[in-house]
């Protein structure tokens, strides 16, 4: 793999850039692989990586019926986080933001990791209670964690609507070390990471069966032809119920359209990530100035990739309540990403009852931040067939036994990312 820096950069100049490596290569599928990783998004990318460079495991296929990025991996806010009050949530995704911390130097790619702070605004004395509760348990977890109380909130977001507000802000939590990265870029760096180390990225490749025999996964078949393996590993986020169904299986899971939108760009004035309490609205500012905002699903099942402009309306109208200045921005582009929601509110990371198929689906609102480390573990799961430490309590018979992990009422809708 050619490496990235000031000196390769000056080097290609001299050839008008004309000489620079492909970032990844395209080839024709193989007959037979070890792995197969059905989806080329961020945690099918990182699960290949992951298999490669941690168990050596490198004749692996990544299947993709679409294109690299083209995904949920390029249709999200960009936040990350692990500011969760349950012990399974928190230090699972603690693990990812250390993974992030150091992500750009591993694959070589800046993913433009910002750790910017992620700011919960507080609405009343009992939210700011709650807020304080989550905090404790962060911090016993060793994640970080600073209560805020409104004269802290007004230097650090002055133009937040202090005064009249229908919602006033009586404080809030902040993680300093939460912030966001770039979306494309996390997906081409492990793209070009996983690449490197001999794994076979097949876009425009689409599953369209399983071969299953006596309990025990054979191969699978695609729109460009069969092929056979001994492990395969489901990475495709909210279309994992039609991959399931497939394979005969029924998963507590559904699939909704998450909003979101970017304005025209502005001077810097957003310096956090800023969620509204009383609602289901968070805020950034991209590098470029554009302001990045986020909101609520639509209100019933759907695989496509775009909202509707009620529920537009609700998101901005709460961000509006929250910050007044934002009124005459105009709206760049609207999209949505396809969400699976699980009924807890955590993901789903397990063997499955077919031998050699593992399940990786029910990221909810926070599949980007759990990137690297859902690839990390998944990938440990597959090389290894069992469950690692960090993703035990992730499995999917919990919601026959009832050991639920219930951030549904409180991660997912208040603490967004």
């Amino acid at each position: 793999m050619q490496r990235y820096s000031i000196f390769s950069l000056i080097k290609n100049a001299f050839s008008n850039h004309e000489n620079w490596d492909v970032a990844w290569k395209d080839p024709e599928p193989k007959k037979e692989y070890d792995v197969v990783i059905v989806g080329g998004g961020g945690h099918g990318l990182a699960t290949a990586y992951y298999l490669a460079k941690e168990h050596s495991i490198t004749n692996v296929a990544i299947l993709e019926k679409g294109w690299i990025g083209g995904g949920n991996v390029g249709r999200n806010t960009t936040i990350l986080r692990s500011n969760y009050m349950w012990d399974a949530n928190g230090l699972f995704y603690e693990y990812g933001m250390k993974l992030w911390e150091n992500l750009s130097q591993e694959l070589n790619y800046n993913v433009m990791y910002s750790p910017r702070g992620v700011i919960n605004l507080a609405h009343s004395d009992a939210q700011l209670n709650t807020f304080a509760r989550r905090g404790n348990s962060m911090r016993l977890n060793g994640i970080d964690a600073v209560m805020l109380n409104r004269e802290e909130l007004k230097k650090m977001i002055p133009f937040a609507d202090f005064s009249s507000a229908r919602f006033p802000i009586f404080g809030g939590l902040m993680q300093p070390r939460g912030g966001t990265a770039r979306h494309d870029a996390v997906a081409w760096g492990y793209a070009r990471g996983a690449d490197s180390m001999g794994v076979d990225i097949i876009q425009h490749c689409e599953v369209t069966g399983f071969n299953v025999q006596n309990g025990k996964i054979q191969g699978v078949q695609t729109t460009r032809g069969n092929i056979k393996t001994k492990k395969i590993g489901l990475c495709v986020a909210g279309n994992t119920s039609l991959l399931a169904a497939k394979l005969d299986m029924k998963l507590p899971i559904e699939s909704h359209v998450l909003q979101a939108c970017v304005s025209e760009p502005v001077k810097p004035f957003l310096d956090h990530v800023v969620t509204f309490g009383a609602g289901h609205f968070y805020c950034s500012q991209s590098d470029k100035g554009e302001m990045v905002m986020g909101g609520d699903l639509d209100g019933y099942n759907s695989y496509a990739q775009r909202g509707n402009l009620p529920t537009l309306q609700h998101v901005l109208s709460e961000g509006l309540a929250m910050f007044p200045n934002i009124s005459r921005l105009k709206m760049l582009r609207t999209w949505g990403g396809i969400m699976d929601m699980s009924m807890d509110g955590s993901p789903i990371i397990d063997k499955t009852h077919i031998e050699g198929v593992y399940l990786n689906c029910g990221w909810c609102y926070g599949g980007f931040k759990a990137t690297p480390v859902s690839g990390w573990t998944f990938a440990y799961t597959i090389a290894q067939d069992r469950l690692h430490e960090l993703n035990s309590k992730f499995k999917l018979n919990r919601f026959n036994t009832g050991h639920l992990i219930d951030e549904k009422g409180t991660a997912t809708k208040v603490w967004l990312g």
